[in-house]
């Protein structure tokens, strides 16, 4: 019986459990990380939250913002090392 117990309760759900969390902002996309800012974004405008679930969205949204910033950045960089000769010919220059 136990074991029917046991197999029971891993399938009820705690009704404080909080919701799966967010994946982390290092691993997102820069397009991930920009869509899921421009939905916190949304959502804060709206002003239907509680105020501690909009201080939370606030607080993932500023990471977000920077991780895209970073990648941006990144991508500048990367865009910036390639350079055009006279004759048209694009090459790489070494990033500094």
């Amino acid at each position: 019986m136990s074991g029917a117990r046991s197999s029971t309760s891993s399938v009820t759900k705690d009704p404080g459990q909080k919701p799966p969390a967010e994946p982390d902002v290092a691993s997102l996309s820069f397009e991930d990380a920009l869509a899921e800012l421009e939905k916190i974004v949304r959502s804060l405008e709206g002003g239907q939250q509680k105020l501690e679930d909009a201080i939370t969205a606030y607080e993932r949204g500023a990471k977000l913002r920077q991780h895209c910033e970073a990648k941006l950045a990144e991508a500048e960089q990367r865009v910036q090392a390639i350079v055009a000769a006279a004759d048209g010919a694009l090459s790489l220059r070494p990033s500094e």
